[in-house]
């Protein structure tokens, strides 16, 4: 097909003349692909590619009320931990024909505030942010705008509008006990100084009833933080039997700079960290960890968007989806 004469901008009308179908027909197949057949929508988006067609989407949107857009916000994309979070939410969002827009918060509480602002203002059709929203003036207006919310990778009682995660108070105190198991006495914490690692320091130390050497790092971890850290928990401890690290990142590093100075993993120093990184397991020796469900967390968390979304009552707005310490070689 010719491209419209005149200089003239190309049209969803354009469009369903290429794919052989009706107006409403094209419109769905872009918009609202779940009510069209494969067949259609591929004939639509061959139409699309053919004619150089530009959805405006805002347009659409103000019509029909929805911008299939949901908004995300993660502290930092490169931590290990939320990629799988970040890969479902996106591949479920993508199956339902929304998108996912993404902010990156890099744990400053007023970053997250205005990022919020802003994304309120685009009126997304949902909003996903990784822990719990912090200024109670960014919770009162996430309520007022009527956009559905979900809190992830934290739990509360009272969240925004509906949560998806885990107690990172009964990580830290489970951590802790597990650690007791096995006999040691003298422990170190190597942690970021974001909120929910302080949380789990604060599970750990309440388990134990006593303070413990602790050094923290600038959110996001990184190896090289965690080979300082644990230089610097040594300088407090030589004596210290195991480190409870608050990511996989921190505890990697924490193994480096131990086969460094020559201690053995685990008999000289046992290793924990949090998150269960893709490459946790490859390690030498193989690193404990605290495993949490992250694509799990993503897939839930497009669920209870995707029904608001449909007008669906929520049945169960908190969803703990729990925890478990998996045992490798550096314990």
């Amino acid at each position: 097909m010719s491209e419209p004469s005149g200089g003239k901008s190309v049209t969803l009308h354009d469009v369903a003349r290429e794919a052989g179908v009706s107006l409403i027909t094209a419109s769905r197949a872009l918009s609202n692909p779940g009510l069209v057949s494969a067949k259609t929508i591929a004939r639509v988006q061959q139409a699309v590619e053919t004619t150089g067609y530009i959805p405006n989407l805002l347009a659409g949107g103000l019509k029909s009320r929805r911008s299939l857009t949901v908004a995300a916000l993660v502290p930092n994309i490169a931590v290990a931990q939320f990629i799988p979070t970040v890969k479902a939410l996106t591949d479920a969002l993508d199956a339902a024909g929304y998108q996912l827009i993404l902010g990156q918060t890099g744990y400053d509480h007023a970053r997250e505030e205005a990022l919020l602002g802003t994304m309120i203002s685009r009126r997304p059709d949902g909003i996903v942010v990784t822990g719990l929203v912090h200024a109670q003036a960014s919770r009162d207006r996430l309520r007022r705008s009527g956009i559905p919310v979900v809190e992830t990778w934290d739990l509360s009682d009272r969240p925004v509008d509906m949560a998806v995660g885990f107690s990172h108070l009964k990580v830290g105190s489970a951590v802790a006990g597990y650690f007791l198991g096995k006999g040691w006495r003298r422990f170190g914490i190597a942690t970021g100084d974001d909120h929910r690692a302080a949380v789990r320091r604060e599970g750990f130390l309440s388990t134990l009833g006593h303070e413990v050497p602790t050094v923290r790092v600038p959110s996001p971890s990184s190896l090289g933080l965690g080979r300082q850290a644990l230089r610097d928990l040594l300088a407090l401890d030589p004596g210290i039997e195991a480190v409870f690290c608050s990511s996989d990142q921190l505890a990697q590093g924490v193994m480096e700079e131990a086969r460094a100075r020559g201690l053995r993993v685990p008999q000289d120093l046992a290793i924990c960290g949090f998150g269960d990184a893709d490459f946790a397991a490859d390690m030498a020796p193989a690193l404990t960890t605290v495993q949490i469900d992250g694509a799990g967390i993503g897939r839930l968390a497009a669920d209870l968007v995707l029904a608001r979304c449909r007008g669906e009552a929520v049945s169960a707005p908190v969803v703990d989806v729990g925890f478990r310490v998996v045992e490798r070689g550096s314990t």
